[in-house]
């Protein structure tokens, strides 16, 4: 059986992600901000002590091992450059996207290791990691580019242990979020931005996040995937 972590788990691509990893031999608990689901902590990560709360919960649930986390909880709030709390809108929007993965890694590299024995992280990041974001989004492309170098550092530090790790790129994906950027940005003038002509499906991300979960290669650590319909091209 594989036990997984999974963050950001009620909706949109977490919720794929539950559906794909629905399977006899995976075990999923996940985590949501506000959520009375079976199989869910309900954990705010713009309270510090919640990744380490999250962690332990997870642990007692599985009765001691994790196998794989999955770093999907974010929030994508716009900063405008001239509003009154910039600073503080940066250090939410880094301490949920960024900082409470790197809580999640840690404790996940230091079980493994404890354990001696092998685990996988897989970090839900954004093409805005590479291409940037929006002026009024400079936090989100900030903390997704700290999160795709925190994977490879990860993975080139803790391959010999078997410690992998890989992160997923996602253009825009149909979840709530996303409908309400598009039409924020005119909807079809942004979709004409992207050579597949639609944006992705959760399912999508979540077919490729399993993948990377269960079945990718050792070899593969450190990769990171796009997921964007060819918007940004590396």
């Amino acid at each position: 059986m594989t036990n997984v972590l999974l963050t950001g788990s009620s909706r949109g691509i977490g919720a794929a992600i539950v559906t794909a990893l629905d399977l006899p031999d995976v075990a999923l608990i996940g985590q949501a901000t506000r959520s009375t689901a079976a199989n869910t902590i309900a954990a705010d990560f713009a309270d510090p002590a919640a990744p380490q709360a999250v962690w332990h919960a997870a642990l007692d649930h599985f009765g001691g091992s994790i196998d794989v986390l999955v770093n999907n909880a974010g929030v994508f709030e716009a900063n405008p450059l001239d509003g009154d709390d910039w600073v503080a809108g940066w250090e939410r929007t880094l301490r949920i996207n960024l900082t409470a993965s790197a809580e999640l890694c840690r404790l996940a590299v230091l079980h493994w290791q404890a354990r001696g024995v092998g685990g996988r992280i897989v970090n839900v990041a954004s093409r805005a990691a590479y291409r940037g974001d929006s002026p009024a989004h400079w936090h989100y492309a900030a903390s997704k580019a700290g999160m795709v170098a925190m994977t490879k550092t990860i993975a080139r530090g803790y391959a010999r242990e078997n410690i992998l790790a890989f992160a997923v790129c996602p253009g825009f994906t149909m979840t709530g979020m996303a409908e309400d950027y598009l039409a924020s940005r005119g909807g079809d003038k942004l979709l004409a931005d992207i050579p597949l002509g639609r944006v992705a499906d959760p399912a999508e991300i979540a077919t490729t996040v399993k993948f990377l979960a269960l079945e990718a290669p050792p070899s593969m650590t450190g990769a990171v995937i796009d997921v964007n319909g060819a918007s940004y091209v590396r």
